[in-house]
Parts: C-alpha cells; structure tokens; sequence
C-alpha cells in the first residue's frame, strides 16, 4: 500500500511539472505559409524598409512589416531573437502586372554580418511571367546561448532580413514592386538549452537614428546629422541568456523519481527477503 501511493505521489508531480512544460514549448508559426499574420493590423509597424545593414528597419517579431521599392533594390530590416528561440522569416512580394520570370531570395545575417543558413523553407523562388506575387521562407536554426568560437551558431542579438531580386533581366529592373515581411519565433525549451550562456547579447546590429531624437550617446548631434548607433530593439521580456531552462524541472524530477524507487524497492525487500524468527521451543 505505501508503494502504492509512492507510486501514485510520483505520477502526480509529473503530471503537474509537465503541464507547463509543454505549454512554453507550444509553437507560434507555422514554417509554411506566407505572411499573414494576427499582427497585419498593428498601426506601429513599419511602413519602409532599409538599404543596406546600417539603415536596416528595426522590426519586433510578430510585426508584418511593409515597403514598397523597386525591383533590383535591396530592401532591409532587422529583428531581435534571444537564446532557446527558432524564428521564422516570412515575405511576400506583389509584383507588377506585366512582367517577366523573375527570381527572389531571402537571406538572414546575424548581428556580425555571417549569413545563417535555413533549416528549411523556401528562401529562393522563381515567379513565372506575369504572376501577381510569390511568398518566401527561412526557418533558422536555434538560437544557442553560447557558443565555441569557431562555429556558426546563431547566438543571442540582432540579426539582418535581406530581400531582393536576383538574376534580374533588364527588362525588369525599376519595375515598382511592394513586399511584407513577418518573424515569429518559436520556443525550442530545454531541448535547445546548453550549459553557458553569454554575458551579453551578441553584438547588435547597426541602426541609424537622427540626433534630434536621441541626445544622448553616438547619436548626439548638434546639427540633426543621421548617424550610426547601437541597436535599442531587443525581446519583449528583456534578454533572458541565462542558466535557468526548463531542463532543470525534468532533472529534479528524474531525482524524485529514482529516490521513491528507491524507497519502494526498499520497502518490498524489508517486508519479503527478511528471514522470519522461529520462537525457541516451537
């Protein structure tokens, strides 16, 4: 009967540390499909995109992100992701109504400028003739909280959405075109955890801000000059690079679990391997 309820004590406090276990790890995008996302209707989200990696658009994931351009342009942004976390870029172009096969590709930098490879998802596609639009995926890797220095890991920071055109006639070049570009992530948990973590982020990106909007720090300026600082974009609850993860929870359980084997083995050896008395005179 004690074993019994050991047993039954130890089911219970598995069930309860699962619970939220399997609610943190719960996925919010889907790697397939295009843009559309709940955030279509956020008046804040941006409306341009950058030219380069220095005046990249900083965007919040979860935001669908906007701009019109030409074809032929590179058009940037930029986005936070921390440890535990695998994001999800996502574009659509809408192309003119007449216009030849085009080709677009979709690369993700981090913040040192390395491009990081896609796990899977469409990074690069061709529009046949005349097609309204074409929709674009990369799902990244992990984001690790650390890493050896000569791996391309993807670490904790800000990391860079580069779209454009390649392979392009000439015939097409100018040609207006419009796009949107939508990250989410999901949270990997303890799967994704390692032993370490950064003392910092990685190196932010590199935004460009006016001066007369920032007076404090490298973008100060007496004359309103647009010059180069840090990135101030990061997670919505801070960076959370640390040694806590969800794996601790399973380990403290797998403990509980192995000392009430332990008390019900000793239990049932106590009470059938222990040689009975025989009363003198018997």
């Amino acid at each position: 009967m004690r074993c019994t309820r050991l047993l039954g004590a130890a089911v219970m406090l598995l069930a309860l540390a699962a619970a939220p276990a399997a609610a943190d790890s719960s996925p919010s995008a889907s790697p397939s499909g295009g843009a559309a996302g709940g955030a279509s209707g956020d008046s804040d989200a941006p409306t341009v995109a950058g030219t380069s990696f220095r005046t990249a658009t900083e965007i919040d994931q979860g935001q669908r992100a906007t701009a019109s351009g030409s074809a032929g342009d590179y058009l940037y942004w930029s986005f936070p992701a921390d440890a535990g976390q695998r994001p999800t870029v996502q574009a659509t172009v809408k192309l003119p109504e007449t216009h030849a096969a085009e080709t677009w590709r979709i690369d993700v930098y981090d913040g040192l400028r390395r491009r990081q490879a896609c796990q899977w998802g469409a990074e690069t596609r061709t529009a046949q003739a005349d097609a309204p639009s074409l929709e674009l995926a990369c799902v990244l890797r992990t984001v690790r909280a650390w890493s050896e220095p000569w791996a391309n890991d993807p670490l904790p920071g800000t990391y860079y959405v580069r779209l454009t055109a390649v392979n392009l006639p000439a015939s097409g070049l100018g040609a207006p075109v419009s796009a949107e570009v939508q990250v989410d992530s999901k949270d990997m948990g303890g799967a994704a955890a390692v032993d370490g973590s950064l003392a910092e982020p990685l190196v932010p990106g590199i935004a460009v801000t006016s001066g007369q909007d920032d007076g404090e720090g490298d973008g100060d300026s007496e004359d309103g000059e647009r010059n180069a600082v840090l990135s101030a974009i990061e997670p919505e609850d801070g960076w959370s690079s640390g040694w806590w993860s969800d794996r601790w929870v399973w380990t403290g359980i797998g403990a509980v679990l192995a000392a009430l084997a332990g008390i019900g083995g000793y239990a049932l050896t106590r009470g059938t391997g222990r040689p009975r008395r025989v009363p003198p005179g018997a």
